[in-house]
């Protein structure tokens, strides 16, 4: 890929999460902080920005977002690595889905820790 496409996709996944950030801040905003990792502040600074401010925002040529977790227990647990079959792919694929949420709430002081 070159340059120019991928400061582009940053800047896309920028506004998708502006937008996303800024939508769920407004819906329900204590799963909004749990799950984006925000702090009160950031928070309410997000909730006041204008589209224009946030279309400026995007801009940038720095992603915005981050993972916040970097165990590999979590990653593999998310992308299915399993050889099951039929009604079993599902059922392994939910309690892989699970584990990984389960581990991840338990790290919930990280995100505590963050906003501090």
């Amino acid at each position: 890929m070159n340059e120019e496409r991928i400061l582009a996709e940053i800047r896309e996944a920028n506004l998708s999460y502006l937008i996303l950030a800024q939508s769920l801040i407004r819906t329900d905003r204590v799963q909004a902080l749990y799950r984006l990792g925000l702090s009160e502040e950031v928070a309410d600074l997000l909730d006041q920005l204008s589209p224009a401010q946030m279309m400026r925002m995007a801009q940038g040529n720095m992603l915005l977002c981050r993972f916040r977790f970097d165990d590999a227990l979590l990653w593999q647990l998310l992308v299915d690595h399993g050889e099951a079959t039929g009604t079993e792919e599902g059922s392994e694929r939910s309690a892989s889905r699970l584990h990984a949420a389960i581990l991840r709430s338990g790290r919930f002081e990280e995100t505590l820790d963050e906003r501090a």
